[in-house]
């Protein structure tokens, strides 16, 4: 079984990204039934909003390897890589083009909402589930974690992977949705969904001063300091369940309903968790970002390791097509 996971280097990742997927997709490199893991940075995506501003993108690139390297994953385990570093996927993203027909691509959320609104849309934006689907299938995918809301895009793949096959004969393994779940919801600073585009974020390597003053800004009601309160009525208390064992989670349960305890409390607690919780993956972090050449050569060799899967799948590839002559 092959697993793939790509993270886009649009910004820095929250509590939400890494509890409702990271950690899951880092998980799957130590699947019992795992052949291969592999995880690349999604720079060529990231080109449909990152324009201008050529530092910008090096520099979340670099960031966002580090994170997952910090966070656990293991290159001895598993292949991390930039995207454009394997230069088969442009080559797969073409032929796929091909064959692909506008009716599927129109039907695709990130066009369909920018149409809706009557906002531009692009050709990168149009053609992006192509370059998805050769993302996917450069590498042998079976498994392909994925939120509820980004199943479209594995089942776009199959479609096109289908396609291709009933025209050139089976050519391309057919990939399958790893439906990702969390253990809770993860709520922002302000009660609702944890999602950049609502300014609600904490991020998961925070400098210490700012955790500690968006933490004290979550919301929360105006119940006195001496009266009880109900815990699962609290985003202080839903986030401190994400870091804190069940023993914990019930010890200052019983402090909500008790009364004499103010927010401020419950805040503390949950800043000391989230620091313990990534504590580790901090100093990992630190020690990477002090030694870039370790960082280049872990991509480096991942993508030696991308490029030659995917040469595998691109030599099947041009052979069915007539594009070799073999």
């Amino acid at each position: 079984m092959n697993a793939l996971s790509g993270i886009q280097p649009t910004g820095r990742p929250h509590w939400g990204n890494y509890f409702g997927a990271i950690r899951q997709y880092i998980a799957l490199q130590d699947h019992p039934q795992r052949r291969q893991a592999f995880y690349f940075i999604a720079d060529l995506h990231a080109l449909t909003t990152v324009r201008g501003t050529p530092q910008v993108l090096r520099n979340n690139v670099r960031d966002a390897a580090l994170d997952l390297l910090a966070l656990g994953l293991d290159p001895t385990k598993a292949t991390l890589f930039r995207q454009s570093d394997v230069p088969q996927v442009t080559e797969l993203t073409w032929v796929l083009m091909t064959i692909t027909q506008m009716h599927l691509l129109e039907k695709c959320h990130a066009y369909k909402d920018k149409r809706e609104k009557g906002i531009p849309a692009d050709a990168g934006l149009f053609t992006y589930p192509v370059l998805m689907a050769a993302d996917i299938l450069a590498y042998d995918s079976d498994l392909v974690p994925v939120g509820v809301d980004q199943v479209q895009h594995v089942e776009v793949t199959r479609d096109i992977a289908q396609r291709f096959n009933g025209m050139y004969g089976e050519t391309l393994r057919l990939p399958e949705a790893y439906v990702l779940g969390t253990a809770a919801k993860v709520v922002g600073t302000d009660g609702e969904k944890m999602s950049k585009s609502y300014g609600n974020t904490i991020e998961i390597f925070e400098e210490p001063k700012k955790l500690r003053k968006k933490i004290n800004g979550i919301k929360t009601d105006s119940t006195p300091v001496e009266e009880p309160k109900n815990p699962d009525a609290d985003s202080v208390f839903t986030l401190y369940k994400l870091f804190a064992s069940p023993e914990e989670q019930e010890a200052l349960a019983a402090r909500y309903r008790a009364g004499g305890m103010g927010y401020g409390e419950a805040k503390s607690a949950l800043y000391e968790a989230a620091m313990s919780h990534f504590g580790e993956a901090r100093e990992r972090r630190e020690a990477l970002a002090a030694d870039p050449g370790t960082l280049e050569d872990i991509l480096q060799a991942g993508a030696a390791k991308a490029r030659a899967k995917a040469q595998e799948v691109v030599d099947r590839v041009r052979r069915a097509v007539g594009l070799s002559s073999g």
